[in-house]
């Protein structure tokens, strides 16, 4: 062990540190990613109340009803 790693201890490798956070990062932002792609395609939402014909009165209805 040389004299200046004894006197400040363990020196930290931040080329090993900073590619270690990259790649926690990607990891979290594609596991993020596919969970959400996976709650989009395996979750379909309750039926709505909706207009069945044009309102006068300015709404919207549905384009195709799926209920």
């Amino acid at each position: 062990m040389s004299a200046e790693e004894s006197r400040h201890g363990r020196r930290i490798n931040w080329r090993v540190l900073g590619l270690t956070i990259a790649g926690a990062a990607v990891a979290l932002f594609i596991a993020a990613n596919a969970h959400l792609v996976y709650v989009a395609l395996a979750t379909q939402p309750d039926c709505v109340p909706h207009a069945k014909s044009p309102g006068k009165d300015g709404s919207f209805r549905a384009a195709r009803s799926a209920c």
